[in-house]
């Protein structure tokens, strides 16, 4: 959850946190006891510290327009996206122990950055990201053992 709400800059940080418990409680309300698996982005170096908006530069990558120096002002980077559904986990799993977190980056890290071809889009990585997916989440201890 987040890449493309950091690439949209469809959120700050004051609405984020509060969007993501809605969503949470939305899903609660209907399936209270579901395992449930949170994942944070994946890396993409063009927003990991740079908020969105973006676009695709001339190279036919991806490009962040935002400024860094705004997400002391609220704006939403990677980082701080991951940080904050870290910590809305984390807050949440004391009475909700069906909900669980992955660091989207333990999919596809920043050192796997070459394959994102137009900067955003796993597409070389897809199959490896499944196989680390699943080991994770159906692990003896994973979320849906």
């Amino acid at each position: 959850m987040g890449i493309n709400i950091v690439s949209l800059s469809s959120f700050r940080l004051r609405t984020f946190g509060p969007a993501v418990h809605g969503f949470l409680d939305t899903i609660r309300d209907g399936h209270p006891d579901t395992p449930l698996l949170l994942i944070s982005p994946v890396s993409c170096p063009a927003l990991e510290e740079a908020p969105g908006p973006t676009a695709t530069g001339p190279d036919g990558r991806l490009a962040a327009l935002g400024d860094p120096a705004d997400v002391a002002d609220g704006a939403l980077s990677l980082a701080v996206v991951r940080a904050e559904l870290a910590r809305i986990a984390a807050a949440r799993q004391a009475h909700d122990p069906h909900l669980h977190y992955l660091d989207g980056r333990e999919l596809l890290g920043p050192d796997e950055a070459d394959d994102l071809a137009d900067g955003l889009h796993p597409a070389a990585a897809y199959r490896r990201m499944g196989k680390r997916f699943a080991a994770q989440a159906f692990a003896t201890d994973g979320p849906f053992r």
